[in-house]
């Protein structure tokens, strides 16, 4: 999904939520005052406790005052909650509120604070930079793998027998070779989203985002939010602002598609489209009519930079994802053998439905897996108990039925008690998070005009929700606090 808070996106995941991509929050609460309230279901710990708990534990890396007693952290808390939500309404951190029936009709009109977590997740130094060591490798790759035409439709052909959007796209792709036509100019705004598997100590990828990579404007503002509040009330946490990474990832994003439009160098300036970008089209529902399949083809076949072209598009497939972990695939993209090991390193288990061995074992300890269909956004993986029954029957029907899915190796991140920020109301409860790397790539024929990575996307979601949509009011915006750390601390 790809997408958690972007919603409905797993997109974008097991996290595994991509995003798609508005973000609504829901109704507000009866009360006009901002509340504090916490999660009945956590009774471990005294209600107050959340905020402490989260300085405390990054208090010794960061080797600032401990942090305050109950009472006072309670006090901070509620005066945090109301600075927050005055933030947001003055610096565009918002969202439309599906409570308001003109939302989205009259601008300015139904606008609710986007839900964010109140202070950033802690996170590794060490694995915050394997990610974005990682960000330049996948862009090089997403571009080397698209001028492979037959590898994506040889690759993609069965998913094409069982699922009829890919099949649609795979079209306009062959329709574009057949006319062998090339793209001098390549532009690519990717977001890898990646998560910490606590049992295996390490930094593992959900899913790679070609299309509509959504989040770099609110995420930029979030990382603001934060290092504003710890500005102010740091010394009281025991929380350091400048452990908060800088994220310019609107800014960034705004830059390469400027940078395109350079590119194309057209004189008749006004008259020619020299850079599509797309916000929607990656999911069947942006397609209600034949209509939008033709504008998509002619699109395709125009000369104007894409955003994603077709075979950057069909690039952050599931399947090419699956495809890409089997072993020497890589080789056959890239060169650089270091380069290649760093990918491999993040990779988590990825199998078809072909291999009986590994559905076997998913029929056994389906809580180890998670069921993928080919399909972008979130609210669409399976796990659990509907894993095994959905395997159970698809090896009955046999056919090609199995060609629809992918098994993915569950991922287990570490959970954090967390306060959360919704609607105006604050609340505690159980969190795990996603970390997702934006990525910026500029190609003209031999040159690479361009190839970064772009600020960062951290979703925090409540532990207990499968589906990771922002949107779906499953997942806040959240930023992150670097620790010294080596891995994960019990």
């Amino acid at each position: 999904m790809s997408s958690y808070v972007t919603t409905p996106h797993h997109h974008h995941h097991h996290g595994c939520c991509s995003g798609s991509r508005r973000l609504q929050a829901p109704a507000p609460p009866a009360r006009p005052r901002l509340v504090v309230a916490a999660a009945a279901r956590h009774v471990a710990l005294p209600p107050r406790r959340a905020v402490a708990s989260r300085a405390m534990s990054a208090e010794a890396p960061l080797g600032v005052a401990p942090a305050a007693a109950e009472e006072e952290m309670a006090a901070v808390v509620d005066e945090m909650a109301e600075e927050a939500a005055v933030w947001c309404a003055v610096h565009g951190l918002v969202v439309g509120d599906r409570a308001e029936p003109r939302s989205g009709t009259i601008p300015g009109v139904g606008l609710v604070h986007a839900p964010f977590a109140l202070l950033p997740t802690r996170f590794p130094a060490s694995f915050w930079k394997q990610a974005r060591e990682l960000a330049p490798i996948f862009n090089d790759l997403v571009d080397r793998v698209s001028l492979d035409g037959e590898f994506l439709q040889d690759s993609l052909s069965r998913t094409r027998q069982v699922d009829d959007f890919t099949s649609r796209l795979l079209d306009i792709h062959a329709k574009m070779m057949e006319v062998n036509k090339e793209e001098d100019i390549r532009l690519g705004l990717h977001r890898s989203d990646y998560m910490l598997d606590s049992g295996t100590n390490s930094l593992l990828q959900i899913e790679l985002n070609t299309i509509s990579s959504s989040f770099p404007g609110l995420s930029s503002l979030v990382s603001e939010l934060h290092r504003t509040l710890l500005n102010r009330h740091g010394k009281v946490l025991g929380l350091d602002s400048k452990r908060i990474p800088q994220n310019w990832a609107a800014t960034q994003f705004a830059e390469a598609l400027s940078m395109a439009w350079t590119e194309f160098n057209n004189k008749r300036d006004g008259q020619t489209v020299s850079v599509v970008y797309f916000r929607a089209g990656y999911s069947p529902n942006d397609y209600p009519s034949e209509a939008e399949w033709r504008a998509r083809l002619l699109m395709e076949q125009s000369s104007a930079i894409k955003c994603p072209s077709i075979s950057y598009h069909l690039v952050g497939t599931k399947k090419i994802q699956q495809e890409l972990a089997k072993p020497n695939i890589l080789e056959r993209f890239l060169n650089n053998k270091e380069d290649i090991a760093k990918l491999r390193k993040c990779f988590a288990g990825l199998w078809s439905l072909d291999n009986e061995e590994i559905v076997k074992t998913a029929i056994e300890k389906p809580d180890l897996f998670v069921l993928k269909p080919q399909r972008e956004g979130g609210g669409n993986n399976i796990y659990g108990y509907d894993l095994r029954e959905t395997l159970v029957r698809l090896q009955k029907e046999q056919g090609e039925a199995l060609a629809a899915y992918i098994l993915m190796q569950r991922i287990f991140p570490r959970a954090s008690l967390t306060h959360l920020v919704q609607g105006g109301v604050c609340f505690e409860d159980l969190t795990i998070s996603e970390l997702g790397i934006f990525g910026a790539y500029l190609r003209n024929k031999d040159k690479v005009v361009l190839n970064n990575q772009c600020g960062y996307l951290m979703r925090t979601k409540v532990s207990s929700s499968n589906e990771g949509g922002v949107a779906a009011g499953f997942a806040v915006l959240d930023s992150i606090l670097l620790t010294d750390e080596y891995g994960l601390e019990t």
